[in-house]
């Protein structure tokens, strides 16, 4: 096992388009044991919640305070979302996000859940928890998938 291997994984853990979908199958498929995989790439994916916050407080803040343009494309932006959304999460609520999260397929996972929660002007801490439950949960499925035998690895990796 290599650092390399495991600043990859991190990496692609982190990363909206791969989160855990990428992060536990490279380092599994790169040597590294299940037991440290999992558990590493799952704690770093839970940490897009926060950082996702973070960044979105500070960017819309200044952008929504300079430039008028932005200003108004997100006022629209979000009041249309709300509209088509609001009956749904008004019915799931938090267990809603946390499944939307659970599932390990693209556009479905932490950034997206916590960017659709944070647009929609939901609890930072129960979004948090939400997130971070789906989390544990995609990342039991895809470790799950992945310990079930070389082949399966297909579901996550093109190979050219």
């Amino acid at each position: 096992m290599e650092a390399s291997t495991l600043f990859f994984s991190v990496l692609l853990s982190l990363l909206p388009i791969s989160e855990l979908r990428g992060g536990i199958p490279f380092a599994y498929f790169n040597g590294v044991s299940l037991f440290l995989a999992a558990p590493l790439c799952i704690l770093v994916n839970a940490m897009v919640a926060p950082i996702c916050y973070t960044f979105l407080a500070t960017v819309h803040t200044l952008f929504h305070a300079h430039w008028k343009w932005y200003a108004s494309f997100f006022d629209r932006f979000v009041i249309r979302a709300q509209e088509r959304v609001s009956p749904k999460v008004n019915k799931y609520g938090y267990w809603g996000i946390m499944l939307f999260v659970a599932i390990p397929l693209p556009v479905t996972g932490a950034w997206t859940g916590t960017l659709g929660s944070w647009i929609l002007g939901l609890d930072k801490r129960k979004t948090m928890m939400a997130v971070f439950g789906g989390v544990i949960i995609s990342g039991l499925i895809v470790t799950s998938i992945v310990a079930l035998g070389v082949g399966l690895d297909s579901v996550f990796i093109k190979r050219f």
